[in-house]
């Protein structure tokens, strides 16, 4: 297993987590079908979206893999009139990401970073680890220390 950026820096910050690989399928890389592979419940995988505020730039929302963001709960955590999904051209050059392997840490920048508040019944959740085919397992608390994130209610 390759090392990614989020395993390097969670490892020097001795930070507690498990790292989780799967066979990626190019067909299908929604974080329903890892978590079908990983034998997780889906409502535990979460999926990192980035979305473009209309006033305020970038910012990311960590959301279940079965739902959807509620683009208005996201404008509204934001403090945005209107948030729309960053251009797929567009992400990697950003984060540093590419579809299917977007991590909520570890990008490019620092951007406003907003989790859905599920993520707290959870003792662990599973984010990307940066690369398709790669989870980490982690606490949605740290998770949120490390990404400067703030829980509220994203999804539809």
């Amino acid at each position: 297993m390759e090392k990614t950026t989020v395993i390097r820096m969670l490892e020097q910050q001795h930070i507690p987590f498990q790292v989780l690989e799967y066979e990626v399928d190019e067909e299908d890389l929604s974080a329903t079908h890892a978590a079908e592979l990983l034998g997780l419940e889906a409502d535990r995988v979460f999926k990192t979206i980035v979305l473009e505020g209309e006033r305020r730039g970038p910012l990311v929302c960590v959301v279940p893999g079965t739902c959807e963001v509620d683009l208005k709960k996201a404008a509204k955590a934001a403090g945005d009139k209107a948030v729309r999904p960053l251009p797929l051209r567009d992400l990697e050059p950003l984060t540093g990401y590419i579809r299917g392997g977007c991590s909520p840490l570890g990008m490019k920048k620092k951007y406003p970073t907003y989790i859905d508040e599920t993520a707290q019944l959870f003792d662990t959740i599973s984010v990307s680890a940066g690369r398709r085919g790669l989870q980490i397992l982690i606490t949605p608390v740290i998770l949120a220390e490390l990404a400067e994130a703030t829980f509220c209610d994203l999804i539809q």
